[in-house]
Parts: structure tokens; C-alpha cells; sequence
């Protein structure tokens, strides 16, 4: 999972370009800009992701329950590959928040709810460009999936960590990561689904809830290696906001997992072979019944500089 973060946690970032930012102007470059569907407000929110991917999981989690937060740090924890002198920091991090809630308010906290959904307007902008569909509508309302997003996130961060307390280790673990595997994808899928509005046939999606699922688990894995030592020797030299940076580091990894899941999807699913047309149950097209046309591919073969100009006038 990717979850963002908000400048009322830490009060400073950074303006580059993060992974999910450079992929939705790529996956822009296969799409024809709809006539009147300006969207500049959405293309700065999404420059600012990087900007923003601090723990906003820590604000929240210091308004919940001691029970329902306790199981999250035992879920994020264990995503991040976080264990020893590490994973005692990171619980430090989690222990202030008291601390947390007396500095962000509730206030503070719609606040941060609010800011942090620019990381979905980013997620959303991917999954619209990979599967060339057309921008969403402008206006408050446009953003609730976002928020609604974020609901379902920490509740199945929630879930996952009071199952691997009650589970245990030896066959326990086992059963969990078969289990965790099964969640993760299915959350993925949903993510694509929900955020693609619907229009996009549930089960073309399905793919690419299983490859980011997979390709996530990996990633989680090889975490165990190298994030304690990230932690610990950010710790030490930046103290909390060196965790910070960890998560930082650990996102823009899971990034890349979630984007290989995001470009694999429409590409498995349009396969005029055997592939798609399993994926498609034998149907020929991709989207639900009264959805928009999507929009035309790109009029040239693309390269990575393409990333990196403006959209505007293309």
C-alpha cells in the first residue's frame, strides 16, 4: 500500500517530480486532451505528491481507538520490512500521539484529510491515462473518492495487523501472507475500479489488482533487508523527521509497484489474443455499458523525454 503524507506532520518538503507524477504524464502523452477538460488544478496536485508523502498514517492513526491504532503500526510495520532497533523507533514515532493530538486539533486533522488527497487525484490521473479514459469532472464532488480511499485503506491496514497478532508466526504467519496476498490485490483492484469510476469492466481489472499484489509482496519482502538499516541511520542523523524520510524512501519504491500494475492492466486486457480475450471473458470490449468512449492513443511513438515536457497544446 502507498499512503501519502501532509506538510502539518513535518512543515517542509519537496517540489520534485515524483514516480506517479511522471507516469501520468506519460500515460498523458497516449491520450488526446478532451475539448474544454482542462485540468491544471489536478496537474499541480499531483506535482506535489512527493511534496506530501509524509506519514499522514501517523496523524490519523493518533485519533483512533488504542486498540484499532495498534493495529496499524503492527500492519505498517510489517509492510515496511521494519524490525529490531528499527522497529522500536518507528513505534517511538507512533507512541507521541498524544502529543499528536493536542498539535493537530480536529481541525488539524480535516485538514490533513484534505491534503491528502492529493495523493489519490495523483493515483487517479494514472489509472485515467493508462486506460485512456477522460479527465474526471472539476468540483468539490470530485474529490470524495479520494477521501473515501484513504477510509478504506486504514481500515484494511486495520484488519491485516489485528489478523497477524491473532494468527501468530510458524503456520500462522504462513496462513497470513496468503491471506494479506489475497487482501492486497483485491485492494487493488478496487483501488483501479473505483477510481476509474466504474467504467472500466470489473473484471478486465482484475490483473491488475494480482500484479500490483504480487509485485508489492515482493517489494515488502525485500524490504526486511535494507529499510531497518534506512531507519535506524536516518534516525540517528534527523531524528523523528529521519522517519520520516524512511517512508519517504520505502513509497517511492512501492510506487513503481503500483505503476507496473497500473501500465500491465490495459495492456493484458486489449490483447487481441488468447490472453485478452480470457481476461474478457470473450466480450471485445473493456468498459461498462454506457460509459465514455475513450480517448484516441497517441499519434507517435513515445520516449521517456516525453515525460518530461508540458502537456499543454499536444
Amino acid at each position: 500500500m502507498i499512503f501519502p503524507s501532509v506538510d502539518l506532520l513535518v512543515g517542509v518538503g519537496s517540489p520534485e517530480l515524483g514516480l506517479l507524477d511522471v507516469a501520468a504524464v506519460i500515460a498523458d502523452r497516449h491520450a488526446a486532451p478532451a475539448p474544454g477538460a482542462a485540468d491544471d488544478a489536478d496537474q499541480r496536485a499531483s506535482l506535489h505528491l512527493r511534496h506530501r508523502q509524509r506519514p499522514f498514517v501517523i496523524v490519523v492513526a493518533a485519533f483512533v481507538p488504542e486498540r484499532i491504532r495498534s493495529s496499524i503500526i503492527t500492519s505498517l510495520t510489517a509492510r515496511l520490512g521494519i524490525r529490531g532497533d528499527a522497529l522500536t523507533i518507528a513505534r517511538e514515532a507512533f507512541a507521541s500521539s498524544d502529543d499528536i493530538r493536542k498539535a493537530t486539533g480536529v481541525l488539524g486533522l480535516l485538514l490533513t484529510i484534505f491534503f491528502a488527497t492529493s495523493f489519490t487525484t495523483a493515483l487517479q490521473r494514472v489509472y485515467l491515462r493508462a486506460w485512456r479514459r477522460p479527465p474526471r469532472g472539476a468540483g468539490v464532488g470530485a474529490y470524495w473518492r479520494g477521501a473515501a480511499w484513504l477510509l478504506v485503506a486504514l481500515v484494511c491496514l486495520a484488519l491485516l495487523g489485528g489478523l497477524r497478532g491473532a494468527l501468530g508466526g510458524g503456520l500462522g504467519f504462513g496462513l497470513f501472507a496468503i491471506v494479506a496476498l489475497a487482501v492486497t490485490s483485491g485492494q487493488w483492484w478496487f483501488t483501479a475500479w473505483f477510481l476509474l469510476q466504474g467504467e472500466v469492466r470489473a473484471r478486465v481489472l482484475i490483473p491488475t489488482g494480482v500484479i500490483t499484489g504480487i509485485v508489492t509482496a515482493g517489494y515488502v519482502a525485500s524490504a526486511t533487508v535494507w529499510m531497518p538499516g534506512v531507519v535506524t541511520s536516518n534516525e540517528a542523523q534527523f531524528g523523528f523527521f529521519g522517519v520520516a524520510l524512511s517512508l519517504v524512501t520505502w513509497f517511492s519504491g512501492a510506487a513503481i509497484c503500483v505503476l507496473i500494475g497500473a501500465c500491465a492492466g490495459p495492456v493484458l486486457a486489449e490483447d487481441s489474443g488468447r490472453v485478452g480475450t480470457l481476461i474478457r471473458g470473450g466480450e471485445s470490449g473493456t468498459l461498462t455499458a454506457g460509459a465514455r468512449p475513450s480517448l484516441p492513443p497517441p499519434a507517435r511513438e513515445l520516449g521517456l523525454r516525453d515525460a518530461f515536457r508540458s502537456t499543454e497544446g499536444s
